[in-house]
């Protein structure tokens, strides 16, 4: 039973720091704000990263069960902490430019991380695939908001 327990806050733990840092980051100006075509409505947002979120701790859980590898560890603590920080970026201090860059250093740990997870477990690298769509879509969002702000 405890193995059990453990095993899914493993998968919800991005899970539970995703919906922290959004308590805690102001998002409400994303409705104010001038944004650029292709820019989705509010709501899809809190959907989209739940899912991403489910999707990493699954795939951090079959990559660690696959083969338990520090490098690996570091890859997805260090993209989730950066992960995390961005909001505040963007939402709370509303520097968009330096939120456009940090997404470009969230993305090269994030490409690390699935080419790690791949190597562990091919399904687990395959499933990261949609977390680096959105955060090349994120990243046109962030630099048209830069842009039109």
């Amino acid at each position: 039973m405890k193995e059990k327990i453990k095993n899914l806050f493993i998968i919800l733990l991005p899970l539970f720091g995703g919906i922290l840092v959004s308590l805690l980051t102001n998002s409400k100006n994303y409705m104010i704000m001038k944004k650029p075509p292709l820019s989705p409505p509010g709501f899809i947002f809190p959907i989209t990263w739940t899912i991403l979120y489910l999707l990493m701790g699954i795939s951090f859980y079959i990559s660690h069960k696959a083969e338990a590898s520090t490098q690996t560890t570091k890859a997805y603590i260090m993209q989730l902490i950066i992960n995390y920080i961005w909001p505040f970026l963007f939402f709370s201090l509303n520097l968009y430019t330096l939120a456009a860059l940090w997404l470009v250093l969230l993305i090269i740990w994030v490409v690390r991380m699935t080419i790690n997870f791949y190597h562990n477990k091919k399904i687990a690298g395959l499933l990261q695939i949609p977390y680096i769509i959105w955060l090349a879509f994120a990243l046109y969002l962030n630099i048209g908001v830069a842009v039109l702000n």
